[in-house]
């Protein structure tokens, strides 16, 4: 009996045992064998020990419509830092940019304006001319969140201005008298974050806040919990208290603290959930930190420490191995594989004198984008640096 005559879910596990080199061998010996070896499936298991490969840790495809043993090529490149630099976006004043990505969507804040820009998707370029220009702030945009429907943003002003994606009313809402450090917002849920050392609690059928928290230091992270039950705030470490805590979104109480040894001023730049349990943090002390929320609140899971003793500004995970993280100095982005404690491989994008932190990176199967004070760079990984048939 001849290989591809065999029953498919035996085939199936004979193919389990071989990794990527071998898959793609067996891909060339024969167009039956070439077509079973090329369904998603059969790469499923590879591809979730690799970096970025859009299969996260609970089984969940991120990018069903990208063809996994494509992912698997660009995730080798991933590991190894194999990608072109390009600087698809200048401008001269210095900002304080934020962006965020929606599929083939860029959004990028620049001073009191979310400009949003189309990513070819044969090249991962950006168009020169956004094609949509979102406004409504009297001061510069610090930071905003995007929905399926809305475009939410807090500024300077401290307003947090609320934008349907589908027509050109935004909505003004009013509460605090600084400006608004950061926001985050799921299903109809908004909290904001303001150096006035107030964190709000918002819904979107009113323009008054539902409620406000003191926190008697100032609120530069929040992050909601994707139960939307509670939400983490992160603030500037000024005062004899954890900068991390945890609040019951309908109560407005704390329900714990994170963390015990934080030394003034290791301010909480930017918090991510990856699950309802597990958080990750960074900011001023240089170190990545991972919380479980079902261990003991005290201490974090795990951590990465930044090596070059730089603040660290912003990260993103892949949703099971892959950390990205922006630095303070030179623009510099590292990636992190979460088994390992040391960095896997760093790209200095700000040129020799000119330094500037990475306000925010995201990152989707093939790019990754970074904002400067002065540009957005994208990293290319789909380089021909692993050869799969």
């Amino acid at each position: 009996m001849l290989l591809s005559q065999l029953p498919e879910d035996l085939l199936y596990y004979i193919l389990s045992y071989l990794d990527y080199r071998s898959l793609s061998r067996l891909s060339q010996v024969c167009r039956s064998l070439y077509r079973f070896v090329n369904r998603d499936a059969v790469w499923k298991k590879i591809a979730k020990d690799l970096l970025n490969t859009g299969i996260t840790r609970e089984g969940k495809d991120i990018y069903p419509l990208i063809r996994l043993k494509d992912r698997v090529k660009i995730a080798q490149n991933w590991y190894n830092g194999i990608c072109r630099r390009i600087i698809p976006l200048r401008w001269k004043t210095k900002l304080l940019p934020w962006l965020q990505l929606d599929g083939d969507t860029l959004f990028l804040s620049q001073a009191a304006d979310i400009k949003v820009y189309h990513i070819h998707k044969d090249s991962g370029r950006l168009q020169r001319s956004p094609y949509e220009v979102y406004s409504g702030h009297k001061g510069d945009v610090c930071r905003f969140v995007v929905t399926d429907s809305l475009l939410i943003s807090g500024g300077s002003d401290g307003k947090i201005v609320v934008h349907s994606r589908r027509s050109d009313v935004p909505v003004e809402f009013s509460g605090h008298n600084q400006e608004v450090n950061c926001v985050d917002a799921k299903d109809g849920l908004i909290i904001s974050g303001s150096r006035d050392r107030t964190a709000r609690i918002w819904n979107l059928t009113s323009t008054a806040p539902r409620g406000t928290i003191p926190m008697h230091d100032r609120v530069w992270s929040v992050a909601i919990n994707p139960t939307l039950s509670s939400f983490v705030t992160g603030t500037a470490c000024c005062e004899n208290f954890s900068p991390l805590r945890i609040w019951d979104a309908e109560r407005s109480i704390c329900l714990c603290a994170l963390g015990s040894e934080f030394r003034r001023g290791a301010g909480v730049l930017d918090i991510r959930f990856e699950s309802p349990f597990q958080l990750f943090t960074c900011g001023y002390d240089t170190f990545i930190r991972l919380w479980d929320l079902r261990l003991c609140p005290r201490k974090c899971a795990m951590e990465w420490e930044e090596p070059h003793d730089s603040a660290l500004y912003c990260i993103q995970t892949d949703g099971n191995h892959m950390i990205a993280s922006g630095s303070s100095y030179y623009g510099v982005v590292r990636l992190w594989d979460k088994r390992r404690t040391e960095c896997l491989q760093f790209f200095q994008l700000s040129s020799d004198p000119v330094s500037s932190p990475v306000y925010c990176l995201r990152f989707n199967s093939s790019h990754l984008y970074a904002a400067l004070a002065t540009a957005v760079h994208s990293l290319d990984f789909r380089q021909n640096g692993t050869h799969i048939r």
